[in-house]
């Protein structure tokens, strides 16, 4: 029975360095799609940023007024 030629050490370190950079830099192209997607503004941001109290700055959930402008009784 023969057995596959053997590969030489240094070719099978050169093709695991290729692998290594090539997903470093697919990861690298990633992230930066993502941030230029995290920059976009979507819609209804501004519906949100009406929606915070203008006193506090806490979100206000409902029709009615943020607990801060409610007086302590």
């Amino acid at each position: 029975m023969l057995l596959p030629p053997l590969k030489n050490a240094l070719n099978s370190r050169a093709t695991d360095s290729d692998v290594i950079s090539k997903i470093v830099i697919l990861f690298l192209v990633f992230m930066a799609v993502l941030a230029m997607f995290g920059k976009l503004r979507f819609p209804g941001s501004k519906r949100l940023a009406n929606a915070k109290c203008r006193k506090c700055g806490r979100y206000r959930i409902g029709k009615g007024p943020c607990p801060c402008s409610r007086k302590a009784g």
